[in-house]
């Protein structure tokens, strides 16, 4: 087994460290640890090791599967990673630019081909993810809403998607760690049927990245085999991650309230910002936006380390999407940090124009 490093993370540990202000930032703000009881009790093992019963019973709720149908990880990370680990055989196909681990631990298990989006909607041409699918195929994996692009795929494309993985005896794994910031949430793919499989976490849409708390819902085969991977991984959930989101699921409507009208509010603002300098976005779904690069650059990583070196705001270069002539932008820092880094950005922009 063999894995290519994960590029965006190498580029982050270059320079998020010193960077005054990271405008590359992928969720929502963070929450303060105030607003949580954050006495989990005995420090030991989450016990039993997929979750507690009740949570796990909760989170299957909204994917209309019981708690036997829900395994408890560590971030959205592990739990696709583990479910890579149990599904993959010999091929799985990913709708791509998407966040690097959704091809690459796969491609570290088995051949992995791309169906890549059409800028500048990012639209998916559904014949050319049937062309890809193979009798082999084990998975096809989707990012709904896309992290780079911010695209949220329709309903009807997403059940489109289904139908042919089904079809093709292949289970359609969907992360979802931005689907609760969207106002209108699509259902899971979890809830749709015996290939469904859906991946997420409270990091992105609730602002709790330090929980590290995440989960998979799908069929029992497949969490069962997803769970004797975190046998090997990291056994169980951290206890403080689950007693805190616990609790952030408990109050998810009141939560989820502040972290959408925050999105909407930013993406509002980093709008008006990019039409003034000539940039262009697809409108996001979540907190990303991939935006053009400014002219006089050749790519979005010499954009972005240009930009760090002078004004110390980090963005994260569309190559490590693969797509060079890209950068994306987290909107979903906090107010006063988002301003700054814009006004930064601002200078710097007027400077090389």
């Amino acid at each position: 087994m063999d894995i290519e490093p994960f590029d965006l993370e190498r580029f982050f540990a270059r320079y998020e460290h010193d960077a005054d202000i990271m405008l590359a930032e992928s969720g929502i703000r963070s929450l303060a640890a105030s607003e949580f009881d954050t006495d989990p009790g005995e420090l030991g093992y989450v016990i039993p090791t997929a979750g507690d019963p009740a949570l796990r019973r909760t989170i299957g709720e909204r994917y209309d599967r019981d708690a036997d149908e829900v395994l408890c990880t560590c971030g959205a990370q592990e739990a696709n990673f583990v479910a890579f680990a149990a599904l993959m055989g010999e091929h799985a196909v990913t709708i791509t630019p998407t966040y690097q681990s959704l091809h690459s631990v796969p491609r570290a298990f088995g051949e992995v081909t791309t169906v890549d989006l059409e800028p500048p909607e990012w639209d998916l041409d559904l014949d050319a993810v049937q062309a890809a699918l193979r009798p082999e195929t084990s998975v096809l994996v989707l990012n709904n809403p896309n992290n780079p692009t911010g695209r949220y795929f329709s309903q009807e494309t997403v059940e489109a998607l289904y139908d042919l993985a089904a079809a093709n005896d292949t289970y359609l794994l969907c992360d979802e760690v931005y689907r609760l910031l969207s106002p209108d949430p699509l259902p899971p793919v979890a809830s749709m049927g015996e290939y469904g499989i859906s991946t997420s976490s409270v990091t992105k849409s609730h602002g709790l990245a330090g929980c590290r708390f995440g989960w998979l819902a799908g069929p029992r085969e497949v969490v069962d085999a997803a769970a004797t991977w975190k046998d090997y991984t990291t056994i169980s959930p951290s206890p403080f991650g689950q007693h805190v989101a616990r609790q952030a699921i408990e109050r998810e409507a009141e939560i989820l309230a502040r972290n959408r009208e925050l999105a909407a509010d930013h993406r509002a603002r980093v709008r008006s910002f990019l039409d003034d300098h000539g940039l262009d976005w697809y409108e996001p779904t979540g907190v990303n936006g991939f935006v053009t690069v400014p002219e006089g650059f050749a790519t979005g990583r010499s954009f972005c380390e240009a930009l760090v070196e002078s004004e110390s705001v980090l963005l994260a270069p569309g190559d490590a999407f693969g797509v060079p002539d890209r950068f994306r932008i987290g909107f979903g820092l906090p107010t006063d940090q988002l301003e700054a880094g814009l006004t930064r950005l601002d200078s710097f922009l007027t400077a090389h124009a």
